[in-house]
């Protein structure tokens, strides 16, 4: 309302805040825990990634209580959901800078948000946007609607969003900012969200399916590829066998027990690694040429030497056993079908036979029927689920999972 200069209804406010938590009890801690700071300068609503909740005193006053409540929780699942921080990791990875980049992740982010967060009890506002109205399918997050629709005549009506900070990570110039008042630790705000995250799995008929896919992820966050695949392998290589050998430069203690008869002793050497490859057309260019460089950097995370680390590139057949220690002239070629029961072939006649085998696959591929004679790590490139049940000669095709005798580890 142009020209309002009356003072924020607070009781109008407040009861909305309480309708909420009524029909959303399991976002009563997040509710409660938003500072409201009156300001003339937001549109409706907003939020800063400190959980301050800026309030427009007009927007409050034209808007019923029960549309009030509904952007009370469309407000604070942003900051729930951490899309700040998650907007400010794509614009980093894509390069997405700029006011109309940040929009598009405002929209994107109520996209995720909307397409579950009303009805039982919470009105939807009639300037919810949803992705439906650009064609696009509901249940998706706010990563994946980014890559699928851009700024023009189909969002034009959706230029008028501006859900503050909170929800793209680009500053308002209402912001109070990290030393302002009222503002939440980044120990309290993690503290927030898992209380609502209990909330949710503790009872969690009650709950729609994004906000208990999230709550999972809460309790159990993605954790980093390359910390995980370099885990497995020290683990695979310092395993009882792994790298041990006999040697009689240093007689076993127990040939004291057998006068004139010398035992060897065990020696560990430095393992043995035979890194394969998936080459294959459904793996990407970026991933194979990030495969070499990320083996390399595990390797001598783990302490072995490159000259004891080979590369079989693989797509329906192995090629040849390349030496790490020259990985950079590696030719990493394929694109055809895929079959890596052939690279593991190719690894382990290329003797010495390794201690440990790493395959990194998208997981298009048939796996050998018996475990091989070292241990296995494999490294699953990300895919969707229509890559995943995709197949040029039989459509139904889906992949057989990796056996039960690998360490496998989500690489994304």
């Amino acid at each position: 309302m142009p020209g309002h200069t009356g003072a924020l209804d607070l009781d109008k406010l407040f009861a909305a805040r309480l309708h909420a938590v009524r029909v959303r009890p399991y976002l009563a801690t997040a509710l409660f825990a938003l500072h409201v700071v009156e300001s003339r300068r937001v549109p409706t609503m907003g939020v800063d990634r400190h959980w301050r909740c800026y309030v427009s005193p007009a927007f409050v006053d034209r808007t019923p209580v029960e549309e009030l409540a509904a952007v009370w929780v469309h407000e604070v699942s942003h900051l729930l959901r951490d899309h700040h921080g998650r907007s400010d990791r794509v614009a980093r990875a894509r390069g997405l800078n700029g006011p109309g980049q940040r929009l598009r992740m405002n929209i994107a982010a109520d996209f995720e948000i909307n397409d579950d967060v009303f009805g039982h009890g919470l009105v939807r506002p009639e300037s919810a946007v949803a992705p439906e109205s650009v064609g696009l399918p509901e249940g998706l997050l706010m990563e994946d609607y980014l890559r699928m629709f851009g700024l023009g005549p189909q969002t034009q009506h959706m230029a008028w969003l501006d859900c503050g900070s909170g929800a793209d990570g680009l500053e308002r110039e209402w912001d109070l900012g990290p030393e302002g008042a009222y503002g939440l630790s980044a120990q309290e705000r993690d503290a927030v969200r898992f209380r609502v995250a209990q909330g949710i799995t503790g009872r969690p008929g009650d709950a729609p399916k994004g906000w208990r896919r999230w709550a999972e992820e809460a309790f159990h966050p993605p954790q980093p590829w390359r910390e995980l695949l370099g885990a497995a392998l020290r683990a695979a290589t310092s395993g009882s066998g792994a790298g041990e050998d006999y040697t009689y430069g240093r007689p076993s203690r127990r040939s004291a027990g057998l006068p004139g008869v010398v035992l060897p002793s065990l020696r560990r050497r430095p393992p043995r690694v035979s890194v394969i490859i998936d080459t294959s057309a459904s793996v990407s260019d970026a991933e194979l040429g990030s495969a070499l460089h990320e083996v390399a950097a595990i390797s001598r995370a783990v302490g072995g030497r490159r000259d004891l680390i080979t590369v079989v590139p693989c797509d329906a057949a192995a090629r040849i056993a390349h030496p790490l220690c020259r990985a950079e002239g590696i030719p990493l070629l394929g694109g055809g079908g895929t079959d890596l029961r052939t690279g593991f072939t190719k690894a382990l006649r290329s003797g010495p036979r390794p201690d440990v085998i790493v395959v990194l696959t998208d997981g298009q591929t048939p796996w050998p029927d018996t475990r091989p004679p070292c241990r296995t790590v494999v490294g699953l490139f990300p895919r969707g689920r229509a890559a995943d049940s995709w197949d040029e000669d039989d459509p139904d095709y889906v992949p057989d999972s990796p056996p039960a005798w690998a360490r496998v580890v989500d690489i994304g």
